[in-house]
């Protein structure tokens, strides 16, 4: 349940909301909002316990249930829109923030070219896999701790944040060292160990659909994140598997719409995973700028022919220059800029 405070509430009266719900062994989240304050009593018989109980503590304004599986990352939570800071990069702000870089880091003299391609066209945000959790066991896992080193030097040489995903519980700590946001992978989005010590490294989080997860679950996903004091939280929509194979995966962009409505935490898209093919990267990209979404993580890689993974969704640096102009164009008519 939810408890609203009243504006101007002291610090007693919060505490002592917070200590009612300990005595009733339920965890508690705070939201220290700008003029309110808002307390979520979490734990799985709140149902049991009557609104009363917290409602004729002082400084309560208002008790209200949540029926939604998903507690900290809805609305009734938090009401007004959360902004991810990463640097002097703000995600969910006013800017749709463009992530971009190649699939995997294949080499330094790769990772150093995109980097500062992608830097000079006006992306904000580097991307790159050091680890590939990939289907066949087989194909390319990545240079992992020599990845991690590439990506390093490329954002030390031109200050730009990185964006790498990590895979393995035991790694979280390694690749805060070397990443400013930490992604979590479509297939680990329900990796609930990985979630937890993500959540607990305090670092901003990007988390990504599973490819059979409905929203739902998806947002419940990110309330692991959320429960372990980490409010730093981007959604990322890839795309779901549905009956249809004329692209890699169908990109739901009415998910952008509906996050907005029941959720606070910032989204965006990832057009190159949905499509499958370079050709259709740029048409899914705009759709989801005009939708709302809040920021592209797309592929970029300088030579796509060649590329160990996912050549054939990456866009070349060429390609992506005229991408940034047309999307330029459509989040400037959406109030917003790049």
């Amino acid at each position: 349940m939810i408890v609203e405070m009243q504006t101007g509430v002291d610090v007693q009266q919060v505490d002592g909301v917070v200590q009612r719900a300990k005595s009733l062994g339920f965890q508690v989240q705070l939201n220290l909002g700008t003029n309110k304050v808002v307390v979520a009593i979490l734990g799985s018989n709140t149902g049991q316990v009557p609104t009363d109980t917290f409602a004729v503590l002082p400084g309560v304004e208002s008790v209200t249930r949540i029926m939604k599986p998903y507690k900290l990352a809805s609305r009734e939570f938090k009401g007004e829109d959360s902004v991810v800071n990463v640097g002097s990069v703000q995600i969910g702000g006013e800017r749709v923030v463009v992530m971009a870089g190649p699939c995997a880091v294949e080499t330094e003299e790769q990772i150093t070219e995109v980097a500062k391609a992608i830097k000079e066209l006006g992306a904000a945000v580097l991307r790159g896999g050091a680890y590939k959790p990939r289907t066949s066991p087989f194909s390319f896992q990545g240079l992992e701790e020599v990845g991690l080193e590439l990506l390093a030097k490329a954002r030390k040489a031109f200050g730009i944040p990185v964006i790498t995903e990590v895979v393995d519980p035991h790694d979280v700590e390694l690749v805060t060292k070397s990443a400013d946001i930490l992604q979590v992978g479509a297939r680990n989005m329900q990796n609930f160990a990985l979630l937890t010590e993500v959540g607990k490294s305090k670092r901003p989080v990007l988390l990504k659909r599973g490819f059979s997860s409905t929203i739902t679950e998806w947002l419940t996903a990110a309330d692991y994140l959320l429960a372990e004091g980490n409010s730093q939280v981007i959604l990322c929509e890839r795309g779901i598997r549905t009956f249809e194979d004329s692209v890699r995966f169908s990109l739901d962009i009415s998910s952008i719409p509906v996050v907005k409505r029941f959720s606070h935490l910032p989204l965006i898209v990832d057009p190159s995973h949905a499509a499958g093919h370079y050709s259709l990267v740029p048409a899914i990209a705009r759709a989801a700028v005009a939708a709302g979404a809040d920021g592209i993580l797309i592929e970029v890689h300088p030579n796509p022919k060649e590329a160990l993974v996912d050549g054939l969704q990456s866009l070349t640096i060429s390609d992506f220059s005229r991408l940034m102009a047309e999307l330029k164009a459509i989040a400037k008519s959406m109030g917003r800029y790049i």
